[in-house]
């Protein structure tokens, strides 16, 4: 017997009311820079994110990396297992109320008798009974008002949410290890500059050594140079620091210890900055960023909690029925069958009003994952939005820093002749080189910038797991 399922029948959330992710209109190119890393990037509606979106950093080396994270990564392990956990669940139970219980039981006992308690002369003496029972029973809780289907409704719920939170990890894994990547790369380019400046402010000190034996210059301005010197190369210290713990970041990503890991060194020249920034639309977001699914999913247990706590208010129907053979030897002989069928009905009376407060709870909890569903969505569009105004204003600093380094450059060389014939003080070639080290820092933090927040964009816009989904399923 089949009844209608009580509660309510879940519908999933509109889309969000957006025609575009920001307030102020952003340019659909980017400005572009002379330099590595700075061209152009154009925002497209025309195209789709591939599920690999790493690749189109045009680097073997990444590929591989974010290929074996997504292999061996600890977090992916626990994010399958939770999976495999709620399948199983949902199939056991499945099982359980959709089906009839069917139990077999045997059992043989052998009692002795003692002939005087039958106060009978045709029994001269003691003897043993062996009392045989076999018995299968069959018992079916009929599904009238659809407790069962909420409750597999539910159960089929957390699965798709631990579904979902397996893509989030999927994407949280490979989107780290792409940002570890970049800032490693980062890191060894301000390295290299930093040595690179230790070189020249190091020929700057045999150069004012020079001047100040044959007494052009005052001992002053060598020891000042000297202290710069020390100044530059204790940064160098520092960033080897970041550039090994981020490697060691990478190790536990991959699942490998920090001292067992064989991990390749990257350059920023090793990457390609993506031409093309594929872009969906506000209203298609919910449906392709794997927590706003999570989260939808979250709403749907609500959903059908609310439906099992409202049909606990009403009756249950079970069906039963039992069969066996009962055989006792040796005093009967042949083994008598029996059979009985029966129904029950179970029905809530008085419960001190627990469970009208429990249906009650289910609803306020429904209402909390709905806002909780309105706040993932919300932030959702908040995470394009900023990458969005992130790569914009990355294009920008860039190109303006780019410019910046090109003209400390230019002035320090001069700067620099001018002091070795006595036209400026020590003090303003100081000066220039201390804004040469940082316009060429600040270059390189810039399109460090321009990389990660493209990477971000394409976590936020959901990472194209569902293009994985689509090649699967097409023929």
């Amino acid at each position: 017997m089949v009844g209608c399922a009580v509660g309510p029948d879940f519908k999933t959330p509109e889309p969000v009311a957006a025609s575009r992710y920001t307030a102020t209109p952003i340019a659909e190119e980017t400005v572009s820079t002379e330099v590595p890393g700075g061209q152009a990037q154009r925002f497209t509606s025309e195209r789709d994110i591939p599920a690999e979106w790493w690749t189109l950093f045009q680097c073997e080396a990444l590929d591989v990396l974010v290929r074996r994270a997504l292999t061996d990564s600890p977090r992916l392990a626990q994010a399958k297992a939770r999976l495999a956990q709620a399948e199983e669940q949902f199939g056991g139970r499945r099982g359980s109320l959709r089906y009839p219980q069917v139990d077999a039981s045997v059992s043989s006992n052998r009692i002795d008798i003692d002939s005087d308690a039958f106060n009978s002369p045709g029994l001269g003496a003691d003897f043993p009974l062996t009392l045989s029972l076999a018995s299968v029973s069959v018992s079916y809780t009929l599904d009238v008002f659809g407790r069962n289907r909420r409750e597999l409704e539910n159960l089929q719920a957390a699965v798709d949410y631990e579904q979902f939170e397996l893509e989030a990890a999927r994407l949280m894994i490979a989107g780290n290890v792409v940002t570890a990547a970049i800032e490693e790369a980062s890191l060894r380019q301000q390295i290299e500059q930093t040595e690179a400046a230790v070189d020249i402010e190091a020929q700057q000190v045999k150069i004012i050594e020079g001047l100040e034996r044959l007494g052009s210059v005052p001992e002053l301005d060598l020891v000042t140079q000297n202290a710069e010197l020390a100044r530059t190369r204790s940064q160098l210290p520092l960033l080897a620091q970041r550039l090994e713990q981020t490697r060691h970041r990478l190790a536990v990503y991959l699942g490998v210890a920090p001292g067992e890991a064989q991990l390749p060194e990257f350059r920023l020249a090793d990457l390609k900055l993506p031409a093309e920034l594929p872009l969906s639309v506000p209203s298609e977001l919910a449906r392709q960023r794997p927590d706003v699914r999570a989260a939808e999913a979250l709403l749907h247990e609500a959903s059908a909690r609310v439906g099992v706590a409202t049909a606990n208010v009403y009756p249950r129907f079970t069906l039963s029925a039992q069969a066996g053979a009962l055989a006792i030897s040796p005093l009967v002989s042949g083994t008598p069958a029996f059979a009985l069928l029966a129904a029950s009905i179970a029905a809530p009376l008085f419960h001190g009003n627990e469970l009208k407060a429990q249906k009650r709870v289910a609803v306020a909890a429904f209402d909390q994952a709905g806002a909780a569903y309105q706040e993932v969505v919300l932030a959702g569009l908040q995470n394009v939005a900023d990458a969005m105004v992130a790569l914009d204003a990355d294009a920008k600093t860039l190109h303006d820093r780019a410019e910046a380094a090109t003209l400390t450059q230019r002035a320090y060389g001069i700067t620099s002749q001018q002091y070795e014939m006595g036209g400026v003080s020590l003090l303003v070639m100081l000066d220039a080189q201390r804004q040469q080290l940082a316009a060429s820092l600040d270059e390189t933090q810039a399109i460090r910038n321009r990389f990660a927040d493209t990477a971000a964009l394409f976590q936020a816009l959901g990472g194209g797991w569902w293009a994985a989904d689509a090649s699967k399923n097409s023929p």
